[in-house]
């Protein structure tokens, strides 16, 4: 967690990040069904964009900032969360970040998807799972949060302690099978001051986590949303229905 509102600095889990990456993080619900001749042709041409800018530097999946190859990649939420499914891309830089989403959503993302777009640099380096040899998790958990007025409200010495303290917890989630892919801050963007991501085996896992969290008094800070869902090829998510 950061000691400051405004830079972060090391903890005994998290390591200072100077990459000058930038996320890209969305939440996307599926807007009325096109015809699908229509959807197809928005659906080519999202893969195509997102095929250009792989080759410009962009990571499209939370797993390809573990340093895996794999493909474009979004969390299916299902039907208790505000959005269809949620994902995090990364750019090169915040101007990449800006025009490639523009690009993607006249490419044929905004004819498919409603979607609200974060965008932010990166704070933390990823820190991997313990079993980072075997399959990539089935789950994604994405945690957006900002200080609240007790944080602002903290002594220096407060602070301090608390970072200590959410430490163990995180130190937990990494052993349980837990990776975290660093974190970006987004206060620059909107109401928001940090995203956290994590890859997890499971949900029992991540209710797991949260009460860890909740032992240590981590949102005692916070204002947090989270939101949790399956891993699935992102293009599979776009691909129109049959009919």
């Amino acid at each position: 967690m950061s000691g400051t509102s405004a830079l972060s600095g090391a903890t005994d889990v998290f390591a200072l990040s100077g990459s000058g990456r930038c996320v890209a993080f969305f939440t996307a619900r599926r807007r009325a069904a096109l015809p699908k001749a229509l959807a197809g042709r928005a659906v080519a041409g999202v893969a195509a964009e997102l095929a250009r800018l792989a080759d410009e530097g962009w990571i499209l999946s939370v797993g390809g900032m573990f340093g895996r190859s794999e493909p474009p990649t979004a969390f299916a939420t299902g039907f208790a969360q505000d959005a269809d499914f949620v994902g995090a891309f990364e750019a090169p830089g915040r101007a990449a970040a800006l025009a490639g989403t523009a690009r993607l959503g006249a490419a044929g993302w905004d004819a498919l998807l409603r979607t609200a777009w974060l965008l932010g640099p990166r704070e933390f380096d990823p820190v991997p799972r313990t079993e980072a040899g075997s399959a990539p998790p089935a789950w994604g958990f994405f945690a957006l949060w900002q200080w609240n007025a007790a944080w602002q409200a903290a002594t220096p010495q407060e602070r301090a302690a608390y970072d200590a303290e959410c430490d163990v917890a995180f130190a937990s989630d990494v052993a349980s099978g837990i990776g975290i892919a660093g974190r970006h801050r987004l206060d620059a963007a909107g109401r928001w001051h940090h995203l956290g991501i994590w890859e997890c085996p499971g949900f029992p896992v991540i209710d797991a986590a949260m009460r860890e969290h909740e032992r240590v008094a981590d949102f005692k800070f916070t204002t947090s949303r989270h939101y949790a869902g399956r891993r699935t090829p992102l293009l599979d998510l776009l691909e129109p229905a049959d009919g």
